[in-house]
Parts: C-alpha cells; sequence; structure tokens
C-alpha cells in the first residue's frame, strides 16, 4: 500500500473532502471515523511489527483519538435523532 496526497476516487479538493464529510448525518459520519479508526490501528500494527516504535504509539494514539471522536458524534446523533425527519 502507498501512502498519497489526495483521495483517488474524489474529484474535489482536501478542503471540499473536510467539508463533505463534516455534512454527513452524525450516525454516518460517526461510522466513518470508527471505520477510519479501525484502518490507522491497523496501520500501526503493522509499523509495530516492523519495529517502527515510535510511528506505532503515534498511529495507535490517532486510532484511539478517532474512535473517542466516533463516541462522540454518535452521541450528538442520539440528541438529534428525535429531531430528523
Amino acid at each position: 500500500m502507498k501512502h498519497t496526497d489526495t483521495v483517488s476516487l474524489y474529484n474535489g479538493s482536501m478542503a471540499e473532502l473536510a467539508e463533505d464529510i463534516g455534512n454527513l448525518k452524525y450516525d454516518a459520519l460517526a461510522n466513518f471515523l470508527s471505520l477510519l479508526s479501525k484502518k490507522i490501528d491497523s496501520d500501526g500494527e503493522k509499523d509495530f511489527t516492523r519495529g517502527r516504535i515510535k510511528l506505532a504509539a503515534s498511529l495507535k494514539d490517532c486510532s484511539k483519538k478517532l474512535k473517542d471522536s466516533s463516541i462522540s458524534i454518535e452521541r450528538a446523533w442520539e440528541i438529534c435523532k428525535p429531531f430528523m425527519v
């Protein structure tokens, strides 16, 4: 896997991507953040097995914060869900 500077299946800018992701319904955003957390965690595991301990620790920290963010957004969804039509 090669890390890239853009999302190959998305034609907008990174700012537009952030805006589009931020415009998701909160339950969908929570799911996205959870999936991203798992991806970053997986990358951290791979780097750990390659002996890149500092990088792995940083990725694990990022993964945890993304998971925490998904939980916070899920709470926001629970608050606004009754008002969604």
